[in-house]
């Protein structure tokens, strides 16, 4: 999930990751003429990992030094992964436009900017305008790094492991980022966006390094791009305003209707366009449809997880933002842990297994913490977290490799896109649908409960339709 569990996967690995990645273990040679590009990639995933994570554990000291209600925290959240996951693709046409290393260097000169934008934020609007604009460069950053790195490693093996470097650089900031979090904002929330400058500038130095990157003419779809941040900024207005206010409000029922707009322009678009970002035709098969579903909602669920288990634990259960951190600290390093076992699994069992199995132990999660008694010690609460995040561990990297066998050798660049941007508006809904349910019920608690219990319900539809998935490699359904 995020981190390493939200890394993008490239069609190269897809069916030739050697040995070493699929046990996880750490690769042995490297060039030294590759580091630089290497070392960029990683700076860049870290960063853009990390800031997925940080902040949650630094939402209520946000919200006593800014103000703002449980709406605006939850803007501090989705306002970074709905521009990140909405422009993904997009970024990933412009990176071949402008070569991935200019694209590089621009998304992390606005990640730069806009994180020391964040760290002077005058006001909870300021920092939510920042975070959008943090969401740009991220957008900008991760298409680009896996480029940087396909560009430097032209032997498959080697490729892959730098890839399998790449993604420990997501490991590392999965597992920090709340701890990390929490440490800093026990001296000043404001530091955690500070800490992304030199971090930034060090990536910076090393592009100076990377050898100018080609470019290829390759088509907007401004129609698509446009329609669809329509409809994802309409709907997680709505939901989240929703949740604050009232359904029936003007400007919600407004942004519904913007949002359907927005969808519909957006599939005219696709169907009917001579360029379009997310062919229609993708979704016509079982395996896709119920991959990109389930991706969404296992993300969706991780994320809501995440954003109310913070507010819980600080204020409800009165811990401290360092606290917290530890406490998120199971969950988080077990799912860098794990994700190698995933791949173990799906190589003896066929994909099926541990999506399967990797969604029930979610809803086992999800349900144990909705159902804990308020009063559950702090240490248990932690170990109701722990299947939430080890069953998202094992399911989206076969997911992603399930998805990537059921479509044409072609389309695998464009599949692998659309599930990682599934996955990230996934997370996105995630947080404003949990928010909405906490600010629409009465006590914190009630609505926690009720969120939680949802987002199982919805997962374990998906672990049902994950039973009509082909056993093995048997991907003609």
């Amino acid at each position: 999930m995020p981190s390493a569990t939200h890394s993008v996967t490239i069609p190269e690995l897809s069916d030739r990751a050697p040995d070493a990645v699929a046990e996880g273990r750490a690769p042995s040679t490297v060039r030294l003429d590759h580091l630089a590009p290497l070392g960029v990639a990683m700076l860049g995933f870290f960063v853009v990992a990390l800031d997925a994570q940080i902040v949650n554990v630094a939402l209520p000291d946000i919200s006593a030094s800014l103000g703002g209600g449980l709406s605006g925290l939850q803007w501090v959240v989705t306002g970074y992964t709905l521009t990140f996951s909405s422009l993904l693709l997009f970024s990933g046409t412009l990176s071949d436009r402008v070569g991935a290393r200019h694209g590089y260097g621009l998304g992390m000169g606005i990640f730069v900017l806009a994180s020391v934008a964040c760290g002077f934020a005058p006001s909870l609007p300021a920092l939510v305008a920042a975070r959008v604009a943090q969401g740009v460069g991220a957008a900008l950053i991760t298409p680009t790094s896996l480029a940087l790195v396909r560009e430097a490693y032209e032997d498959s093996r080697q490729r892959a492991r730098a890839i399998a470097y790449w993604a420990l650089g997501g490991s590392v900031a999965a597992a920090a980022g709340p701890v990390l979090g929490g440490v800093l904002t026990e001296i000043d929330w404001r530091i955690i966006f500070y800490l992304n400058l030199p971090v930034g500038l060090l990536a910076l130095a090393l592009l100076s390094r990377v050898p100018a990157s080609p470019r290829t003419a390759n088509p907007f779809d401004a129609v698509g791009q446009a329609t669809a941040l329509v409809a994802l900024v309409g709907l997680t207005y709505a939901v989240i305003e929703g949740g604050g206010r009232s359904y029936h409000d003007a400007d919600v029922v407004a942004a519904f209707g913007v949002a359907a707009l927005g969808a519909i322009g957006f599939a005219v678009s696709q169907a009917r366009g001579r360029h379009p970002m997310v062919p229609l035709d993708l979704f016509r098969t079982r395996p896709v449809a119920i991959s990109l579903a389930a991706a969404f909602l296992t993300m969706a669920a991780f994320y809501g997880v995440v954003f109310v288990q913070s507010l819980y634990f600080q204020q409800v259960r009165g811990a401290s933002p360092l606290e917290t951190g530890l406490l998120f600290l199971p969950m988080t390093g077990l799912v860098a842990a794990l994700n190698p076992t995933a791949a173990k699994v799906a190589l003896r069992f066929g994909s099926r297994v541990p999506i399967i199995g990797g969604q029930v132990l979610m809803v086992v999660g999800l349900l144990g913490l909705a159902l804990a008694p308020a009063d559950l010690p702090l240490w248990a609460v932690a170990a109701l977290m722990v299947p939430v995040g080890v069953g998202g561990s094992f399911t989206v990297p076969p997911l992603t490799s399930l998805l990537l066998e059921s479509v044409p050798a072609p389309r695998a660049g464009t599949a692998s896109g659309v599930l990682n941007t599934a996955r990230q508006v996934g997370g996105s809904m995630g947080v404003a649908a949990a928010g909405a349910v906490i600010a629409h019920l009465a006590g914190f608690m009630d609505g926690l409960r009720v969120s939680l219990v949802a987002l199982a319900a919805l997962v374990a539809v998906t672990t049902a339709l994950s039973l009509l998935l082909p056993h093995g490699k048997d991907l003609s359904s």
